[in-house]
């Protein structure tokens, strides 16, 4: 086509030259992350056998010798006969005690089936679609950022979907794309609960905490991030929201679709059919019927979910029953709450959240009252526990509960909406959830390898007393140190997109250091967190980016790898400084992480 205007048409700038062509080129010629395992195993050795040549040592932080000086830690050769005897007979072993495997892999069983009948991608559809006009951004965002809990479907269906919602309303749909990739990818940590990434990070964390030998009473809480990631999400939404309508849509101008793109809008924008309706209603049933089992095996007298001892023989039946009454007392308030705000016609939008406010300030104050009448928890268990303690094998079940809470609400939903007909169909979908698995099975058996190892070798547990002495040294302040760190995890992920590997390779240095340091195994869990989701939506190297551009030139054609960083950018700039910003602010208030999950430690003895 001639240029008839006699303007010579603005040269493309190269995605691959300057800093994220660099960033692409470097990161695409980093192996697979298995292959990096094993590549570091081999240097891991090479190195344990350098540091026990020198004699590297360090003195250990809580262990004492006879004499009462601290007991010496000794590099240890992964050459010696000792340790070749270990990786070889105790292969097995290391592998399938790996933590973050059973934990995973017990969750993905009920969520590969909430995900392949259809659940998942028909609650975002029915939670995005008929957002008032004014809120959309920010529902967008939300919903992006719950979907989490999806798995791949918050990427498969709610970026897409979001683009075709935008365009449907006259707005850019690339400004969709940008708002739900970054709260799907940039705020994949933020989230109103804990889920399978908790199993999984935690899970490593564990496995951190245990080769350093620091702490052997420190037990993986899933729940253990809970405050902070429903904070995060709460900061997140305004600043996605912002970055999108202020920053973002500006830049991209006016939408003006063509016949085709108008013609292509898609199935994802239709309304639900009958039957999808009734499974999503099927699936709400299932979800409180096993958040009320749950419920029920926590506090009913002598529960097997709470460590609160025998039941005192002189209570009375109100007083043994009190914690269960008041349980489903309270959620029968706040379901009735639910139903008048759903019932209750409104049609102005702002009067309509107003309303649903007062209505669900009025139910927990009804709640807070049910919680102080008559006998209160202390009446069961042991009066000097703390409450964390008592609750702790809680917390270890909701892996448990995440797995029959997914799998009951996507069978239910499946069997209304036809995609389940029998138990045999359940069955296939849960295989082929394993399925999916596979690759993340030969990563951890090489990621398994690679923590045993580096315990074995005595290397970790001696750069974490080094490195905490080296901060206490430089007298850098724990908030300080802490932003830093969440400013290395986001740099590292732009060459290492997965985010487990990451943890795997980190967590065994990190964790013993900041617990060194006075920071607790959540407090690190929590800052990795920020730092990895901040620079996902702009490295090439994550998974889905290719598939993120795919959608993203199916509105605009010469969209380009440098296009989608360069509309990224801003988002992940501000989600990081805001996130820093939090965890800092924590930091100095001293607030818990989640429930039983301080962010301060102590050393025990």
């Amino acid at each position: 086509m001639s240029n008839t205007d006699g303007v010579a048409p603005s040269p493309k700038k190269d995605p691959a030259k300057g800093f994220l062509g660099w960033v692409e080129r470097t990161g695409n010629k980093l192996p697979d992350p298995v292959f990096l395992f094993f590549y570091l195993i081999l240097f891991l050795v090479i190195v344990s056998v350098i540091c026990k040549f020198f004699g590297l040592t360090a003195p250990h932080p809580t262990k004492l010798g006879e004499d009462g000086s601290p007991e010496v830690i000794k590099s240890a050769s992964l050459l010696s006969a000792e340790n070749i005897q270990r990786l070889w007979v105790e292969m097995p072993k290391t592998f399938t005690h790996f933590h973050p495997l059973g934990y995973v892999l017990v969750v993905m069983l009920g969520a590969g089936v909430a995900e392949r009948s259809g659940l998942f991608a028909a609650g975002i559809r029915q939670a995005v679609r008929g957002a008032p006009l004014f809120l959309l951004t920010p529902v967008v965002a939300l919903v992006a950022m719950l979907s989490n809990h999806a798995a791949d479907a918050g990427y498969v269906v709610m970026i897409p979907l979001a683009a075709i919602i935008f365009a449907s309303v006259g707005r850019h749909p690339m400004a969709g794309i940008a708002a739900a990739f970054a709260g799907v990818s940039g705020g994949f940590s933020a989230n109103i609960s804990p889920g399978q990434l908790d199993a999984l990070l935690f899970g490593i964390t564990e496995a951190a905490v245990e080769g350093s030998s620091l702490d052997a009473s420190w037990t993986m809480n899933i729940a253990g991030n809970w405050w902070f990631i429903a904070a995060l999400m709460v900061i997140y939404l305004p600043t996605i929201w912002f970055v999108t309508d202020k920053i973002i849509e500006p830049r991209l101008g006016k939408w003006v679709p063509d016949e085709r793109q108008a013609a292509e809008y898609g199935q994802e924008n239709k309304p639900l059919t009958e039957g999808q309706k009734k499974g999503l209603s099927n699936a709400g049933l299932a979800i409180l019927a096993v958040c009320f089992f749950w419920a029920f095996m926590s506090f009913a007298p002598n529960t097997p979910l709470l460590s609160d001892g025998p039941m005192k023989d002189d209570l009375t039946f109100f007083q043994q029953w009190a914690a269960v009454i008041k349980l489903f007392a309270g959620l029968a308030v706040f379901i009735l709450a639910g139903f008048v705000i759903k019932f209750v016609k409104i049609q102005n939008w702002v009067i309509r959240i107003f309303f649903a406010l007062m209505v669900l300030g009025v139910a927990i104050g009804a709640c807070y009252f049910i919680a102080k009448v008559g006998p209160g928890l202390s009446s069961v268990g042991i009066d000097d526990q703390e409450w964390y303690v008592t609750a702790t094998p809680f917390f270890r079940s909701l892996v448990a509960a995440f797995m029959v809470l997914f799998l009951a609400a996507g069978w239910v939903y499946g069997r209304a909406a036809g995609t389940i007909s029998d138990h045999r169909s359940l069955v296939e979908m849960m295989a082929e959830a394993m399925k999916d698995m596979g690759y993340y099975l030969v990563l951890a058996f090489a990621a398994a390898h690679f923590v045993a190892m580096f315990n074995w070798s005595n290397l970790g547990l001696i750069s974490a007393v080094h490195g905490a002495n080296g901060i206490k040294a430089a007298d850098v302040p724990l908030p300080i140190a802490l932003g830093l760190i969440v400013l290395l995890v986001g740099l590292l992920n732009l060459f290492v997109g997965s985010a487990s590997a990451k943890w795997a390779l980190l967590a065994p240095v990190l964790v013993p250091m900041l617990m060194l340091v006075g920071i607790s195994p959540e407090g690190a869990t929590a800052a990795y967190r920020v730092g990895d989701g901040a620079t996902n939506i702009i490295t090439p190297l994550m998974v889905y980016f290719p598939l993120i551009l795919i959608f993203a030139q199916r509105w605009q054609k010469d969209f380009g790898i440098g296009s989608l960083t360069a509309m990224m950018l801003p988002y992940s700039l501000w989600l990081l400084v805001t996130g820093v910003i939090l965890m800092v602010v924590w930091i100095f208030l001293g607030f818990d992480l989640g429930p039983g999950a301080p962010m301060a430690y102590t050393l025990p003895g």
